[in-house]
């Protein structure tokens, strides 16, 4: 498969395929293609793998575009302002990401639910409590709002994130919740209770607009109904 991605932050990545050669979607991702791309929908695995898409904010269903009779074009846009990354994934490396990152990935590559198992991740931890696990093998595409910054944490060293800037991280790195320190700090420092802990030793991919932000500031603008 080659690839090129588009479109600055309105990103779209554009996959030429060989003729047999598949990739898979969430629904509704396909934003256009060459005729001879046959697309079939899939529950990929069962009721459990099914659900637990769904538990991690994807659709309950994927669509398996195919190239046939030939190569193939398709192009898959992201739904939000913001980036395109793409990620080489292989048994021994999965990657967290933030709920709905998936955009397309190679037949080989397997989307689950990633709990934190802890009860006050569970409890507080809002956007960062259930993400997505992306394991297997080949090439994947995701998409993160804004722009994105990545550190290298060694072993032992931390970041403290606003959970909803969280876009990925290695599988090796362990992430919890903690409150944010000082009764007044917490009550009106404007920065809510709780933050995101991530603890290397791996790779952060840290996002500069998560959605649930823009819409948070978006909502002073609408009118108000009353009863």
């Amino acid at each position: 498969m080659r690839y090129e991605i588009k479109g600055d932050n309105l990103p779209v990545v554009i996959m030429n395929l060989e003729s047999g050669e598949s990739i898979i979607t969430q629904g509704g991702g396909m934003a256009w293609m060459s005729p001879n791309m046959h697309m079939e929908t899939t529950s990929r695995g069962g009721i459990g793998k099914l659900l637990g898409r769904a538990l991690s904010g994807d659709t309950l269903f994927q669509n398996v575009y195919t190239a046939e009779n030939g190569n193939g074009v398709i192009a898959v846009a992201s739904s939000f302002p913001g980036e395109i990354r793409k990620f080489e994934i292989t048994p021994e490396k999965p990657i967290i990401m933030q709920k709905s990152a998936f955009l397309c990935s190679e037949k080989g590559v397997e989307l689950s639910v990633f709990f934190k198992k802890s009860f006050g991740s569970g409890l507080f931890g809002g956007e960062g409590f259930i993400m997505q696990m992306i394991s297997g093998s080949g090439t994947c595409f995701a998409e993160f709002d804004g722009s994105v910054v990545e550190y290298e944490l060694k072993e032992g060293q931390q970041i403290v994130v606003d959970t909803g800037n969280l876009a990925a991280m290695s599988a090796t790195c362990s992430m919890d919740i903690q409150t944010v320190p000082g009764v007044k700090n917490a009550l009106l420092g404007g920065e809510g209770l709780f933050n995101t802990v991530v603890t290397g030793p791996g790779r952060v991919w840290l996002q500069t607009m998560p959605i649930s932000s823009v819409a948070a500031v978006l909502r002073n603008y609408f009118p108000s109904t009353s009863g």
